[in-house]
């Protein structure tokens, strides 16, 4: 019981009812400041709508929150109205809020969810003000341990903790539907509550033989004899657990099932294979306690048809009641040789050989991991679409070939392992499907793929560590050298693969001839229907009326040119336009429509005007009649910025010690210099970062756009930072790309502006060689990236021949990916003339 002081019981107690009075259900707000604890989500049921009479349930998800005043904690339910703030993680843990309002759960609407009874007291969270940064000041939260804190009033859960508004028994993660969420799912078996009889005691005694076949189990189920169809079967089946399934979560808003989950295992004996399935709270107890290459004894299990795979096949469902089966793991040593299962079978395939690898092909491999992408995701393509899949890029080498082995890894129901996904660590995947796009391909998940890598401990229990790949790719590994690979390992930021095509001719027929143009409006409203994480290509016809060219840092002084007629437009109405306070105010937000219809007969001496730097060379576009901008000439007194300097720190004296150790798994049971792109130009460019007049008003990039060096040292710091629901400090690590460029595309359909990053120097890193081409602006853009075959332009060069865009009518498509908040990342990936077509 909190003190009688703390706010949550100044404010909550008004809500209750004196003696010989009537309780009320009007809200209570409670204006201070109060902390997140915890999010915790679940999937409503068929009676999730009484304890919202007035809300309108639009979604399938529900919020619990923890909150605290630092003296006491409350659980409360989320009002659905603010579900929103949790999608777009404006709401999030360590979040601090103010201004909140409580509504108290009457008796009557309390059904039989566990965690919700008329005995506790129970809240609903009306509204809410989150505190930005800015806001808070020195109002931080305070440095306790939340869980050593009491509970407010009777609020205190009863047992483990479970949903509040709906029949659920476990919680989903925050962000997909594949990982396991909580301390209930179990790491160790759980033990054995029956009695063993006596049939199971002479077994132990004599090692394990099993009672019945897969074979013969197969034999009678199809044969219809003995009962195998229709009843338990109590006999013993030893079996080996081969492949082993992500998590399926089946849970619905019209079945109040309190564990929906099922997960698959492929077995198999001597005599043939089958599908095991868990079911529900099996899966709670079982899920993670199992490995492929376990060997498992169950007893009192049913089996039936199959409902995936085979026709006519049957599969082994394993459920906690009618009957309640009983499984158990089994030592190696306890099962006869003759009577042991086979070992399961892997198929490595290496870098070189995936090259000839057919679509759709199941294949292993195992890598040195150089790049680690940030997790973002996409909606399911399964018919629904309401579902969010992630997933992350990772980069793999191995020595066989020059082309690294890329993955597009979804959720493996195996969180532990993806936060362990470091540049630098040795990683395994299985059962991946190679999936060939045009002229490239990569490899993607199947239902069975599970992922292995270093710094768990994993490697030295697998069988595969002995298989001839994995010893070959071990002997490459020992040779290579930490500072080389240090050189090329990053991890986060923006990543696209494989790249789109560099022709609209070949863009329009991979879309089967439909582009699919939004209006600038069309699009700001798409944006705005993205929830955190989530990324999607749009596609608008736009013409660019600025470009800027900015260093991570120094945004203040960078180069730029606009095209003088839209600056004279805008100029007329607001010199210096700010973005519209309900889209996000980054680089890659939207920017109020620019008028068209503007009078240009007199220029603003505020109007940016095409300016560029003294030192840039002069534009490459002057034909007559076509003087649509000018130069601005800045005083020789400005003064110049110099490249950071960037220093190695070497943290160990022996070369080789991170990839040494990271072999090593499997024999038991930094900063670096920025890449040699950004130092081409380092003399030319230096006096480039000078500061322009009347520079445009563009915020920094986001910090999770640009790729960061991978730092050894700083490792889980980085991993958290790029982790779905963490914040990369601002220039806490260095970045791999410095510069970058800012066009800002104005819609033909209606003139909404749309300001979006382009990378043509990290683009040009791509695993994917890109032909060679001239290094104009119309090349550039529609390869998304300068040639791999000629030195690159300055960012002076380039800046000096933006004018060759004026008044082209391009087809841009953008990768867009909400970041969080108000923040929205705007990409421009690929731009193509309008007379490609």
């Amino acid at each position: 019981m909190a003190a009688p002081g703390c706010v949550l019981h100044r404010a909550l107690m008004r809500s209750r009812p004196g003696p010989n009075k009537v309780s009320s259900s009007s809200p209570v707000v409670c204006r201070e400041f109060l902390f997140v604890v915890d999010l915790q989500r679940y999937s409503r049921d068929q009676g999730s709508s009484v304890y919202f009479p007035q809300a309108v349930l639009s979604g399938e998800d529900l919020y619990d929150i923890t909150l605290t005043d630092g003296d006491c904690r409350l659980r409360v339910t989320l009002d659905p109205g603010l579900n929103r703030q949790v999608e777009r993680n404006v709401l999030q843990p360590g979040s601090m809020v103010r201004n909140t309002s409580f509504s108290p759960t009457m008796a009557a609407q309390l059904p039989e969810c566990p965690g919700a009874s008329t005995e506790r007291d129970s809240y609903r969270l009306l509204k809410l003000e989150v505190v930005t940064e800015a806001e808070e000041g020195g109002a931080r939260g305070p440095d306790l341990d939340w869980d050593s804190l009491p509970w407010f009033g009777s609020s205190e859960p009863a047992g483990p903790v479970v949903p509040l508004r709906a029949s659920r028994s476990v919680f989903l993660p925050l962000w997909n539907n594949v990982d396991y969420s909580g301390d209930v799912w179990r790491e160790t078996p759980p033990p054995d509550g029956g009695v063993e009889d006596e049939e199971e005691e002479e077994e132990e005694e004599e090692g394990r033989r099993p009672a019945v076949s897969v074979s013969e189990l197969r034999d009678s189920f199809l044969s219809g004899r003995g009962g195998v169809a229709r009843g338990t079967i109590q006999h013993q089946l030893i079996v080996r657990i081969v492949n082993k399934s992500h998590l399926m979560y089946y849970g619905r808003t019209d079945r109040n099932c309190e564990c929906p989950y099922k997960a698959v295992l492929e077995v198999c004996d001597q005599t043939g294979s089958v599908c095991v399935v868990l079911w529900n709270s099996m899966c709670v107890s079982w899920y993670r306690c199992l490995r492929p290459g376990d060997i498992i004894s169950l007893r009192q299990y049913r089996v039936k048809p199959q409902y995936h795979g085979e026709r006519g096949d049957m599969e082994v469902s394993v459920n906690s009641r009618n009957p309640a089966a009983r499984v158990s793991v089994l030592p190696e040593s306890s099962v006869p040789p003759e009577r042991r299962p086979p070992a399961p079978a892997y198929s490595f395939y290496s870098s070189k050989e995936l090259l000839d690898c057919r679509h759709g092909a199941m294949c292993d491999v195992i890598g040195l991991l150089t790049f680690s992408g940030r997790p973002e995701r996409i909606r399911s393509k399964d018919g629904k679409g309401a579902e969010l899949l992630e997933y992350r890029w990772l980069r793999l080498e191995d020595g066989a070939s020059d082309q690294p082995i890329m993955v597009k890894l979804f959720s493996t129901s195996q969180p532990e392992v993806h936060e362990k996904l470091h540049p630098l660590a040795v990683v395994v995947c299985t059962r991946l499907r190679c999936v060939r796009a045009a002229s490239c391909f990569f490899l993607t998940n199947s239902v069975y793929t599970q992922v292995y890598c270093t710094g768990l401990s994993q490697h030295s229990e697998m069988s595969y560590r002995r298989l001839r790949p994995v010893r070959q790719f071990l002997q490459w590994l020992r040779r290579q050298d930490d500072e080389e690979v240090l050189s090329r390992a990053l991890i986060g930021g923006f990543f696209m693969y494989p790249p789109p095509p560099v022709s609209m001719e070949t863009y329009m027929k991979d879309r089967r001839g439909e582009p699919g143009f939004l209006r600038g409006a069309e699009l700001q409203r798409e944006v705005e229907r993205l929830c955190y994480r989530e990324r999607h290509t749009f596609c608008i016809q736009a013409t660019v009326t600025m470009v800027t060219y900015s260093r991570r840092g120094e945004e203040d002084r960078s180069l730029f040119w606009a095209d003088r007629a839209s600056s004279l437009s805008s100029s007329s109405r607001s010199p210096r336009p700010s973005p519209s306070p309900s889209l996000p105010s980054t680089p890659r937000s939207f920017r109020p429509a620019l008028s068209s219809s503007s009078s240009s007969s007199s220029v603003s001496p505020m109007s940016p005007s095409s300016s560029v730097s003294q030192s840039a060379p002069r534009p490459l576009d002057h034909r007559p009649g076509r003087r649509s901008s000018k130069r601005k000439l800045l005083p020789p007194e400005t003064p110049k910025k110099r490249h950071p300097s960037v220093t190695m720190q070497q943290e160990q004296s022996n070369k080789t010690v991170i990839l040494f150790e990271a072999s090593m798994e499997f024999l038991e049971n930094t900063n670096v210099d920025v890449d040699a792109d950004d130092d081409d130009d380092d003399d030319e460019d230096v006096s480039s970062f000078v500061t322009a007049p009347l520079l445009p008003i563009l915020p920094p990039v986001a910090e999770e756009t640009l790729p960061m060096l991978y730092d050894h040292g700083h490792k889980e710091e980085q991993a958290a930072a790029i982790a779905m629901g963490g914040t990369a400090p601002p220039g806490r690590f260095e970045s791999a790309v410095q510069g970058y460029y800012t066009l800002r595309l104005r819609a033909l359909s209606d003139g909404v502006a749309v300001d979006a990053i382009f990378l043509p120097h990290y683009l040009s890193s791509s695993p994917s060689p890109l032909p060679p081409h001239s290094n104009t602006w119309a090349s550039i853009l529609s390869h998304g990236a300068f040639s791999s075959h000629t030195p690159p332009p300055s960012p002076a060069d380039l800046i000096a021949m933006a004018a060759q865009l004026t008044n082209q009518r391009l087809v841009c498509l953008l990768e867009v990916c909400h970041l969080g908040g108000a923040t929205t990342e705007v990409v421009l990936s690929r731009a193509f003339h309008l007379t490609d077509l």
